[in-house]
């Protein structure tokens, strides 16, 4: 089947429109006719070969809602016409300790939605910047919440799913102080469900200008990080921060901020390392400096349940498809709240 989308044919090319193929649905695969995709900041990393190892043509976009157009003979999980959802994996190798426990994204042969390997041809998946995609139904996620709320869900199969499974992890909740380092795309989901789960929540920003932001998000509190007597108020206090911060920057600022025992998870992917973080600043109060990636199907499907529940949406802009290269360069400056959605139907136009 051939279908409209948008990808790059090479590294110093823009995304432009294009033809591509999706294989019929096997017996166990979902045809879904998309919606929306989010565009997420690891979407431009890659197209632009700044993470190593793109594949050509490369269609992005891992935060996919639409609705069931087929199904597999042996599908019995989803139906022509549901709502449903596909984030940044596609497949796994479904028999390791990990795809076991549900934790395909730790999974050594996890595929991803885009540029991961693949029998179908160009021989490595194409994303979500475009009108269909075809999934093994493990991969597919069911979405609650409200149909005119669908474009505005679209990121929280990245962004969402980025922030709530080290918040779950770590047990942020009631009685609990969590910090949420950067109000961004992930930023701002992280203060939301922070908020949601219980926890006391303080925002950390390097800009003034994003404090009322910050506290209309859920945020109890806001710390602008460039202000020492801010930041030193806040010594030793945190159980829990997570760091959404996709650029290095000085660790130990925030570690120092941990009570003993307590954690900062990293979920930003920066090009390049951090600097080193003083290792006193972790032996002195048996601090942990750690790593999370995304989440796994079971979790996910979990955190779309939680979001609808609480009535939780990622704030976007939408945009249309042939915008995409203006929105990529207006990411790089963070000007946007907080995420940009493509609206798929303006593909065909």
């Amino acid at each position: 089947m051939t279908v409209l989308a948008y990808g790059a044919p090479a590294a110093d090319q823009p995304l432009s429109r294009m033809e591509i193929t999706r294989r019929r649905p096997g017996p166990h695969d979902v045809r879904i006719e998309i919606l929306y995709c989010g565009i997420c900041h690891s979407d431009l990393h890659q197209v632009r070969s700044e993470w190593a190892g793109t594949h050509y043509p490369c269609v992005p976009g891992h935060e996919i809602v639409g609705r069931v157009a087929a199904v597999g003979e042996h599908v019995r999980s989803h139906k022509p016409g549901d709502l449903v959802g596909v984030g940044c994996i596609v497949d796994s190798c479904r028999r390791c300790a990990d795809c076991d426990e549900g934790l395909e994204n730790y999974c050594d042969g996890m595929v991803g939605t885009y540029n991961g390997p693949t029998a179908d041809a160009p021989g490595h998946t194409l994303g979500g910047y475009s009108q269909a995609v075809v999934v093994h139904e493990r991969y597919v996620l069911k979405i609650t919440h409200p149909e005119n709320q669908l474009a505005a869900v679209a990121p929280l199969l990245c962004a969402g799913i980025t922030t709530y499974s080290p918040l779950r992890h770590w047990g942020a909740g009631p009685g609990k102080k969590v910090g949420v380092v950067g109000i961004g795309g992930l930023g701002h989901m992280g203060v939301k469900l922070a908020h949601a789960m219980g926890a006391h929540v303080v925002a950390f920003t390097t800009s003034e200008s994003k404090r009322a932001d910050a506290l209309a998000l859920g945020a109890d509190e806001v710390v602008v990080s460039r202000n020492p007597d801010e930041m030193a108020a806040h010594g030793k206090s945190f159980d829990f921060i997570l760091n959404t911060v996709a650029a290095p920057h000085d660790l130990d600022a925030f570690l120092a901020l941990l009570k003993r025992d307590g954690t900062m998870a990293l979920v930003g992917a920066p090009a390049t390392p951090h600097p080193s973080p003083n290792v006193f600043n972790l032996i002195m109060r048996r601090r942990s400096l750690a790593g999370s990636m995304i989440g796994g199907i079971p979790e996910t499907q979990e955190m779309l349940d939680f979001c609808a529940k609480h009535g939780i949406v990622a704030d976007i802009e939408m945009i249309r498809a042939d915008q995409i290269e203006p929105a990529y360069e207006r990411m790089l400056k963070g000007d946007v709240k907080y995420r940009f959605v493509m609206d798929i139907a303006t593909m065909g136009n």
